[in-house]
């Protein structure tokens, strides 16, 4: 090893080994286990031995490669389901890249699609053949959305247009018939959510004078949603959206903006898209406090065609990856979300009411009220939450804050004040059905220095990202403490310090874990954004999350190149796997694209595409 590596190696195994100490100080708590410093600063699980016994996922591992197409562990066939562009409703003329309108672009699937959700139809059901698709639309590469390859920031009024419609979610009726899934056009669930869509901004911060904008006079109607992550699905049958990467849709001078202290807080420097130079609501020197109605959860109900989605502003204002939530044994809601940007922070929400099984409009409200909280992870393997309540600590008038209000427009510095820990980006949280932990996938931090380490966040220059689990002792969510753990550490064992099962396979290693979902059994399926720069393609890997197979991770899909993947997301009876290809072909160009996929016709651009994944001859995906 270099001299610059012995020390990357030496702060991460003081880290860790002060971690291991202190985790057995801690009453309860579940051992991380006998770690070994590999040659080449691999390091691995060794309290298990490998492949002790059969795992219940016992698909053929698919190899690493990169290449122009989409590929899936042999067994299993993979359904392209629905595209950019293709229509979602009936009598729509078949998509044709060279003539977009935004008028047309309103009735086809959007753009870059990121999370999914799948609700049964009908409402109630366990129905895995029949239901609603709920998908965000996060972003768009207009490099590889119109011809001649113009960059977000030179767009044309006709163009911007195009691309406002083409961001929000689409919701879509499907069915499965004879094995194969297909759109029902003429349903009348059938809805594009756009930038333009009207809404309701709820909870604490609704009505504040600080959201009195142009377009909404009374702070509490507004419009759209856009930079739409991932999301979650509620016990009730509705969506919860993350508004994530919204500052870059801005342009003007912020440094003379009343709200200059939250934007920049909030992370506002260079605009990606025009949209304000054709739109004055997306001009900060024209409409001031405009960028105050983004960065939040929204709940959507895709059963109601005609309900206004809501701005959930009790779960804070920040930039949301997404949502997910746990029905707590006193039936209070708790959810779960991360806020995607370096050193950023992981927050919980306890709803103040509770959830009524049979009472679906009771439910439907039960996110308006609530506790915030944010996490600090301490060294001893004990989480504290920390409560984000006004009049609380430092949270008073003397540090800006004047209500509950300013703390949910200022989550960010409110977390600061309180001391909670700086994370590697969290991004998906969620909650496993099985043993009711929660999991937080850490994508990475190149920006983290060698004094900035600590247990949870153990290593310098992080590339590759990690996996936290985290629960309560006793089983309730709402409790203040928890117990945390180091589930994965990501990368390539021989490159950088790792942590995986000693089992793993030349194929099972993976880097930037994004999203998560958990099957019926409680293993794991990860989600990749960044391994393509590893020279693998990002994909999905699948794990045990306990006993002898834990984080024995195996390749299950990959995509194809500049794509990510994302949303992952089963049916309930485990038999339909929708997974997000994003970007397929990004930093290359329309006319010239690294691949064609999924047409592989030379006048169509590649396009983002949900894929359905069924077993050859049915059953359960991964057996």
């Amino acid at each position: 090893m270099t001299e610059k590596e012995i020390v990357k190696q030496t702060v991460f195994e003081d880290v860790l080994n002060s971690f291991l100490s202190r985790r057995g100080l801690l009453k309860g708590a579940v051992s991380l286990g006998a770690v070994s410093v590999l040659p080449a600063c691999s390091t691995t699980l060794k309290n298990e031995p490998a492949a002790a016994e059969p795992s219940t996922l016992s698909f053929t591992e698919l190899e690493h490669g990169l290449d122009e197409s989409f590929h899936v562990a042999d067994g299993y066939d993979a359904q392209v389901l629905v595209r950019w562009g293709d229509p979602i409703f009936e009598n729509v003329a078949a998509f044709d890249p060279a003539s977009q309108n935004e008028e047309s672009q309103l009735q086809r699937f959007g753009f870059n699609n990121d999370f999914i959700g799948f609700v049964s139809l009908p409402h109630g059901s366990q129905n895995s053949d029949h239901g609603l698709l709920v998908v965000n639309h996060e972003y768009t590469s207009t490099e590889m959305m119109f011809p001649g390859s113009p960059k977000g920031t030179e767009l044309n009024t006709e163009q911007v247009d195009t691309d406002i419609a083409a961001h929000g979610l689409s919701v879509i009726e499907i069915i499965k018939k004879e094995g194969s899934w297909q759109l029902v056009k003429d349903s009348k669930f059938n809805r594009r959510i756009t930038p333009a869509t009207p809404m309701q901004i709820t909870g604490a911060a609704a009505a504040s004078d600080r959201l009195k904008t142009r377009i909404s006079p009374d702070g509490v109607h507004t419009l759209g949603t856009y930079g739409n992550c991932a999301g979650g699905v509620t016990p009730w049958g509705t969506i919860l959206t993350g508004e994530e990467n919204v500052d870059g849709y801005f342009i003007g001078d912020i440094e003379a903006n009343p709200e200059a202290e939250n934007y920049k807080r909030f992370g506002v420097g260079r605009s990606y898209k025009n949209w304000g130079e054709h739109k004055d609501r997306w001009n900060l020197d024209k409409n001031p406090g405009e960028l105050l109605h983004a960065g939040w959860v929204v709940e959507i109900d895709p059963y109601d065609p005609e309900s206004i989605p809501k701005k959930r502003t009790g779960i804070g204002r920040c930039k949301h990856e997404g949502c997910n939530i746990v029905i707590n044994g006193d039936n209070h809601v708790v959810a779960y979300t991360g806020d995607d940007q370096r050193f950023e922070y992981i927050y919980k929400f306890v709803s103040k009411n509770t959830y009524q099984p049979d009472n679906r409009t009771a439910n439907l409200d039960l996110l308006e009220d609530g506790t915030l909280y944010v996490a600090k992870f301490n060294d001893d393997g004990s989480l504290h939450w920390l409560p984000l309540v006004y009049g609380r600590g430092a949270l008073t008038p003397e540090n800006g804050f004047n209500s509950q209000a300013d703390i949910s427009l200022d989550t960010r510095k409110a977390a600061d004040l309180v001391g909670a820990t700086p994370m590697d980006r969290p991004e998906d949280i969620e909650v496993n059905p099985s043993n009711g932990r929660v999991y937080a996938m850490l994508t990475n931090n190149s920006r983290r220095k060698e004094n900035q380490v600590d247990a949870a966040n153990p290593r310098a220059h992080n590339n590759h990202g990690q996996i936290i689990e985290f629960w309560p002792q006793d089983g309730d969510h709402r409790a203040d403490v928890f117990s945390w753990d180091l589930f994965l550490l990501a990368g390539k064992p021989g490159s950088i310090e790792t942590k995986y099962h000693t089992g793993i396979s030349d194929n099972g290693w993976l880097s930037c874990p994004d999203n998560v979902a958990f099957d019926q059994l409680g293993n794991m399926w990860i989600a990749t954004d960044g391994a393509e720069k590893m020279g693998i393609a990002d994909g999905v890997w699948a794990t045990e999350v306990s006993g002898p197979n834990k984080a024995l991770t195996k390749r299950f899909l990959r995509t194809p190149k500049g794509a990510e993947l994302c949303g992952p997301f089963f049916t309930p009876d485990d038999q339909n796997f929708f997974v997000s290809v994003q970007h397929p072909g990004q930093d290359t160009s329309f006319e010239n694209p690294s691949t064609r996929w999924p047409d592989f016709s030379p006048n169509m651009p590649p396009r983002p595409s949900v894929v359905v994944i069924t077993k050859k001859g049915g059953g359960r995906v991964g057996s």
